[in-house]
């Protein structure tokens, strides 16, 4: 089930935005001071490209500070408005019953797109 929820979701718009999420992680690679949030839109394009079956979890690190930091200039930089954007498709989603499983999907992005750093995707 997770196999065909996945096709689904690549053929019906995951692909685009995981391309797009790779597109934008490969603009800040360029500089050095947008590395760490390119890796973040990273890991977000490959969320975005196999999210079924997919669960995000918090990693405890000894950085605690340094996280809270870069996630508060990533919801400052762009992050909200990333956020916002799946938030709106997950509502979009869940009027029909077969978009639910895809509105769910939506909605855990969204949790990932506005605090990416201190999380990983198992």
């Amino acid at each position: 089930m997770k196999f065909l929820g996945n096709l689904i979701w690549l053929i019906f718009g995951g692909l685009t935005i995981a391309l797009e999420y790779f597109v934008s992680s490969i603009v800040l690679f360029v500089t050095i001071v947008g590395i760490p949030f390119g890796l973040q839109t990273l890991k977000l394009g490959v969320l975005a490209l196999w999210p079924f079956g997919s669960e995000v979890r918090s990693v405890p690190q000894p950085t605690g500070c340094l996280t809270t930091l870069m996630n508060v200039i990533w919801i400052l930089i762009g992050g909200i408005w990333i956020c916002l954007t799946h938030i709106a498709w997950g509502i979009i989603l869940t009027i029909t019953i077969i978009g639910i499983p895809f509105a769910k999907q939506h909605f855990k992005l969204a949790g990932l797109a506005l605090t990416p750093f201190g999380k990983e995707i198992v």
